[in-house]
């Protein structure tokens, strides 16, 4: 049986670290080629909604104090959908000064995305007609809402493979 002269332990920490490092500099390289997706909530890349949560959480308890947002559309068909919100404030004045942004998106990607800034106001009705969706299936449809500084997302989730007809999910307890 021959010794080892003790040279093997080296060489093989060497190599154990030299892999290590390898696999975190690869770990790095093709985290920074993924593909960064928008928060389904918040209109806002996950980063930004994560270091602003606080400040989402205070205006959304904010707006909620001061207005009632309804979701009133029942019907969605993927060639053209119109989708209705209804805004008034805690005693039941109609506003037709909010801002309202619709994104429609779908869960897993952002490449089908659409938004839809401009409705037509009407009596605290506000409506967004002409949507198109590229392709049958779950969609969502993420809602912003600004009145003077105080603002609000909402989001509802469609499914537009079931005969053209909106299966509804409502993420809040949709006080909303």
């Amino acid at each position: 049986m021959s010794k080892s002269n003790g040279r093997i332990w080296p060489y093989s920490i060497g190599l154990a670290i030299t892999i290590v490092f390898s696999f975190c500099v690869m770990t790095i390289v093709v985290t920074q080629t993924a593909n960064i997706q928008e928060s389904d909530s918040f209109m806002l890349n996950y980063q930004d909604a994560d270091a602003k949560a606080n400040d989402l959480i205070k205006a959304e308890i904010a707006f909620d104090k001061k207005y009632n947002v309804l979701f009133t559309s029942r019907d969605v068909s993927i060639a053209n959908s119109t989708f209705k919100y209804s805004v008034h404030d805690k005693n039941g004045a109609a506003l037709n000064n909010a801002k309202l942004t619709l994104a429609i998106s779908r869960p897993e990607t952002d490449d089908f995305n659409k938004k839809f800034d401009n409705p037509i106001v009407e009596d605290g009705t506000y409506t967004f007609s002409n949507v198109k969706f590229s392709k049958p299936g779950v969609w969502n449809l993420l809602l912003k809402v600004e009145i003077d500084k105080d603002y609000r997302f909402f989001d509802v989730k469609v499914d537009t493979r079931k005969n053209a007809k909106v299966d509804i999910r409502i993420k809040d307890a949709y006080k909303f």
